[in-house]
């Protein structure tokens, strides 16, 4: 695995506490400008060389595109998991696969509250199984670092590949924004990663079990995501 490269760094240190807010954000949208269409592993390098241990990815282990581009940045570099008490065995089997063939350091963030408490597919459900603990998992960072792509979603559609969060206080880094599906699964073979098990199955977009389905051929990849609803964000990119 590749080094990350030196760079000034601002530790674990929450971000207004590196500068203003103000100065923060106007540092994003000039970085924002100036990687746009850059590789997304020299945009994992910027935000390492920029925040240290002060960055985390987030990843739902749907796949492992951004956790290959952000170890290659930074072995170290915390990955943070979200587990909700609802996802698939599957996914479970697949994380501790990927963890072991990364050696990641991985931070697991639970809940907190027993299954009967807002279950899955319930009004507050994203928001105290996925949005609370993402808030605990990244508390003292000062960045964290998404698979999140403009094709996903049309509120997705002019996510930046570095953005500022004010409500957060976090500078938001999404490396393959601008990639689409094909170009994932082109990464995917070239870089010969494993496959989520699902995929075989037709699952593409995979969240929690009772709130996913397999799709079609010609559907949409993320049609599977709360099938019967008008439902298109969990809340943590909102």
């Amino acid at each position: 695995m590749e080094a990350a490269r030196e760079g000034p760094s601002v530790g674990s240190a929450p971000a207004r506490d590196a500068k203003s807010a103000d100065a923060l954000e106007a540092e994003v949208l000039r970085v924002a400008h100036d990687l746009e269409g850059a590789d997304a592993l020299d945009i994992c390098r910027w935000a390492v060389g920029r925040f240290g241990r002060g960055v985390a990815v987030a990843s739902s282990f749907q796949d492992c595109v951004l956790i290959d581009l952000a170890v290659r940045a930074d072995p170290a570099i915390e990955v943070a998991f979200l587990d909700t008490g609802f996802h698939f065995p599957e996914t479970i089997t697949y994380l501790r696969d990927v963890e072991r063939r990364f050696g990641l350091n991985l931070n697991v963030v639970e809940p907190g509250i027993p299954l009967t408490e807002h279950p899955c597919g319930s009004a507050r459900c994203c928001e105290m199984r996925k949005v609370v603990p993402l808030a605990r998992a990244l508390a003292g960072k000062a960045a964290w670092m998404t698979g999140l792509k403009r094709v996903d979603t049309p509120e997705r559609a002019g996510a930046p590949v570095v953005g500022w969060e004010p409500e957060k206080h976090l500078v938001k880094v999404n490396p393959i924004a601008a990639w689409t599906d094909e170009k994932v699964d082109r990464y995917v073979e070239e870089r010969g990663l494993p496959r989520h098990p699902l995929n075989a199955a037709g699952y593409v977009s995979i969240g929690c079990a009772p709130t996913t389905r397999p799709i079609v051929p010609g559907e949409d990849p993320r049609a599977g995501r709360w099938p019967d609803s008008d439902k298109t964000e969990c809340g943590l990119h909102l």
